[in-house]
């Protein structure tokens, strides 16, 4: 089963995001996985990623510590800086399902406009790729937040440890998906890099007309598929 973020009408007139099921007509499997996210006011956190430049990363060590990634979708290409300072399991976890060609034909399965899209773990025809790797452990308590432009790892909510392929790109800042303590509910879910380049294709992304099937909530209209995902150094 699938979750996703839905808004509710809490205090304050605040919308909160809260996991709903949204593949209904699924068994639970990796893909019951979903975060929750606040809409409102972006933080005064000045760490933000650029959209599009990022700060040159010193040559030693760049590549081990560092590594981009290419993602390749039908509608244009997405650089990312990751961190495998601050969250070594997680690269090395999307680093294999890219270098094993597992995201290849994938696609951005659902878009929660001005919150998040989310990727890595459905073909074309909207079925669940079954997972290749067990499920990882969650590094939400890194340091690092779910700015606009961050790429972080969808997990399932009631699971701190559960994530597996799926990962969403933050539209904006979502604090809420930070890590607060230790437990499911406050864990987090798990940042681990950065876009360097084609921020505007993920602005795009959240653009597009959505539709609701019997099993998704809010998925593309129109596939939008991602044709490879490459080390570039």
């Amino acid at each position: 089963m699938s979750h996703c973020w839905k808004p509710i009408l809490a205090c304050l007139s605040l919308f909160v995001l809260v996991a709903v099921g949204c593949n209904r007509g699924a068994d639970k499997s990796q893909s019951d996985q979903s975060p929750a996210a606040a809409i409102g006011g972006a933080d005064n956190d000045t760490s933000k990623p650029a959209d599009n430049n990022a700060p040159a990363l010193k040559k030693s060590n760049a590549d081990s510590r560092h590594p981009e990634v290419l993602i390749e979708t039908s509608m244009g290409n997405i650089t990312l800086r990751l961190d495998r300072e601050k969250a070594p399991g997680t690269v090395d976890n999307f680093l294999f399902h890219a270098a094993s060609g597992f995201y290849n034909g994938t696609v951005v399965h659902q878009v929660f406009k001005d919150q998040g899209i989310l990727a890595g773990g459905y073909g074309e025809n909207l079925v669940e790729k079954a997972p290749i790797q067990p499920t990882i452990r969650n590094e939400a308590d890194n340091g690092l937040k779910n700015l606009r432009g961050t790429i972080a790892m969808n997990r399932k909510p009631d699971n701190m440890d559960s994530a597996t392929s799926q990962f969403f790109i933050n539209v904006v800042d979502n604090p809420s998906l930070d890590y607060k303590d230790r437990t499911s509910a406050g864990y987090g879910y798990c940042v681990f890099g950065n876009v360097i380049q084609g921020m505007e294709v993920v602005n795009r992304i959240n653009t597009v007309a959505l539709r609701d099937t019997a099993n998704f909530e809010r998925t593309p209209a129109e596939p939008i598929v991602v044709r490879s995902v490459q080390r570039l150094r």
